[in-house]
């Protein structure tokens, strides 16, 4: 039998086009009180990628390095100072391009904290019928959606949709989020730290419904999270941030097991370990990020990385291909992957063990 869920529109120009392409984003934040005229945080600086449709990108990052701002700028919850993106080949509010309404029709987010994202005064059916309202049905119908919505993400209707948010369970709450999400019929849902305040049990449970949701309803996911292992378990590509901008970016199998950025390095470092004879004893990175107000010259990551030259500091790092000729593209914004850069380390082919 087939879904009554709202039905995505069909592809612009094939499955070959991407889903969302990011060019340049900017978002700057003017600092007020700070005693230093026209001082502003860099929240969000110059950060572009792709999505494929059906893709899961995953980004991560220290807290403070503009993810989730970055989230709220694709959807439009705050205005962005630079920079455009496409969505399915159509410039998002361009004069030929598609209008916001019509994006967050096909593009919905689920937040991190699942009780403030629900109405507690509302049953939740009636809280994930709101979109299909909104879209034009009447609401018999809306309530029809709401309830095969709650189906796909394994909530009984019957059981869960009279209730209130706060009769359910975290991971149930969650589930609703994503149950309303999906009511709209979108073909891309940015998930902001969506599974981060769950225990580790129903974490799982949560991932392997949204592995199954993407797998049956062709979705393509944003996946914004700290716990490196579970972008790792759910994501096609990985894209690094620091400070507001892309250090690395690639398929996942290939940063987990080989990471071009000596910040990336830190971060797989940093993670714990189950084997008490692979113990951290020297801290992966020392150092606190730089005032994102004051930022140094050149490559960010320099005052704390080991490999710093003159060259670092001297100007910014763009994004490399490395190896050049590989098919999958893993890039990485560090002067050690560029022959041309004048660092002692570029072209050396020295692998991270060779440098430790």
């Amino acid at each position: 039998m087939s879904s009554i869920l709202a039905q995505p529109p069909s592809d612009f120009e094939g499955p070959l086009l991407p889903l969302l392409l990011v060019r340049d984003l900017k978002k700057h934040f003017l600092l007020r009180g700070s005693g230093k005229l026209g001082a502003r945080v860099h929240a969000v600086d110059g950060v572009s990628f792709s999505i494929a449709k059906g893709e899961t990108l995953g980004i991560v990052g220290e807290s403070g390095c503009g993810k989730s701002t970055l989230a709220r700028l694709l959807m439009h919850l705050m205005p962005c100072d630079e920079g455009d993106f496409t969505f399915d080949g159509e410039a998002v509010n361009g004069a030929q391009g598609i209008g916001v309404a019509s994006l967050r029709r096909q593009m919905q987010m689920v937040f991190q904290d699942s009780s403030a994202s629900l109405n507690p005064r509302l049953p939740v059916q009636d809280s994930i019928a709101f979109g299909p309202r909104m879209q034009g049905k009447g609401r018999r119908e809306a309530l029809t959606v709401a309830r095969e919505a709650l189906r796909q993400v394994n909530l009984d209707p019957d059981l869960v949709g009279g209730r209130f948010p706060h009769e359910l369970s975290g991971g149930q709450k969650q589930r609703v989020n994503i149950a309303r999400a999906l009511a709209i019929g979108p073909r891309m849902v940015i998930l902001d730290e969506a599974v981060s305040a769950l225990d580790k049990s129903v974490q799982a449970q949560v991932l392997n419904l949204l592995v199954r949701l993407r797998a049956e309803l062709g979705l393509a996911f944003l996946f914004i999270s700290h716990d490196l292992s579970v972008v790792r378990y759910i994501s096609h590509r990985v894209l690094v941030m620091y400070l507001g901008q892309v250090v690395e970016v690639g398929p996942a199998s290939a940063l987990f097991a080989a990471p071009l950025h000596p910040y990336t390095r830190a971060l797989l470092a940093s993670r714990p370990s189950m084997d008490p004879a692979r113990r951290i004893e020297s801290l992966p990175v020392t150092g606190e990020p730089p005032n994102p107000v004051d930022l140094p010259p050149g490559c960010r990551f320099a005052p704390r990385c080991r490999f710093a030259e003159a060259v670092c500091t001297a100007k910014m790092p763009m994004l490399v291909t490395r190896p050049p000729d590989e098919g999958l593209r893993h890039e990485a914004a560090c002067f050690i992957h560029d022959p041309e850069s004048g660092h002692s380390l570029a072209g050396t082919g020295l692998s991270w063990e060779t440098l430790t």
